[in-house]
């Protein structure tokens, strides 16, 4: 199993600079990833996550990089290929992207977006598909509903082959997400259960992962994140984390929902949930 950290991008985490120095703690802590927000609006001070993540590449050399989670249908998905492009050659192929539908509708709305999610969704599905067009075919054509690339050839390519990975953020037990997620290679189940609004227990990860492998092409390689929180002490911790390992997740990202920036920074330098 590896192990991820989902990090704002509002308030005190509105800063490049803060968020290079937590990158280069965690990375130093034994932590794997490192994944921004994408916010738009808020209540307090926000941070491209564009101007972000090349902070995060230029101060690390080994965490996985990404956007958790990358509203696409805010962003032209041509425009968005060659950032994560130029990001994957920055960091040296260590550029992840996620995406899903995005939670804010007002960061949508507010400036004449259209906020269904309905239509976001189908945005998603064309936008995931000009992205992976984009970066392995030449010339790549592409005619949807939404969306129209004519005779395209980009020559910024990813450095990963034969691109970089594309995961989905879904929430359980809405079901087409994880269908979504399925045609990809990989998903990120959203750490709080869609339905209760409780913490994701173990037994809905199971439904959740068996939804989600049963409709995988057999034998295709494909990651299956799951995220949380861990207690304090670091042997609770990962007996904590070890079942959802066991049923089946790949990666553990762990979230700071509640918590201050100190309190945050302080479980980040206690390392990923590993059992001691």
């Amino acid at each position: 199993m590896k192990f991820g950290l989902e990090v704002s991008t509002t308030g005190v985490y509105a800063d490049a600079r803060v968020l290079a120095a937590l990158a280069l703690e965690a990375e130093v802590a034994g932590w794997d990833g490192f994944f921004v927000g994408d916010v738009l609006l808020d209540e307090e001070a926000v941070i491209d996550p564009w101007i972000a993540l090349t902070a995060l590449a230029l101060s690390t050399s080994s965490l996985k990089l990404g956007v958790l989670a990358l509203p696409l249908a805010r962003h032209h998905p041509w425009l968005t290929a060659l950032r994560l492009a130029n990001l994957d050659q920055l960091s040296a192929g260590r550029v992840i992207c996620i995406a899903g539908l995005g939670y804010a509708e007002r960061d949508f709305a507010a400036f004449g977006q259209a906020s269904a999610k309905e239509l976001r969704a189908k945005q998603l599905d064309e936008g995931l598909q000009i992205l992976a067009g984009l970066w392995t075919q030449d010339p790549f054509s592409f005619a949807g509903d939404y969306y129209t690339v004519d005779q395209v050839t980009f020559l910024t390519k990813p450095v990963q082959s034969p691109r970089i990975p594309l995961w989905v953020a879904a929430g359980w037990p809405h079901h087409a997400p994880f269908r979504r997620a399925a045609r990809w290679d990989g998903v990120c189940v959203k750490a709080i259960h869609h339905q209760t609004y409780e913490w994701m227990t173990v037994d809905a990860f199971r439904e959740a992962f068996s939804y989600v492998q049963a409709r995988c092409a057999p034998g295709k390689p494909f990651e299956v994140i799951m995220s949380g929180q861990t207690p304090r002490d670091q042997q609770e911790a990962g007996e904590k984390v070890r079942p959802f390992e066991q049923a089946g997740a790949t990666w553990w990202v762990e979230v700071g929902y509640g918590l201050t920036f100190e309190e945050f920074r302080e479980r980040i330098r206690r390392g990923p949930p590993r059992l001691l």
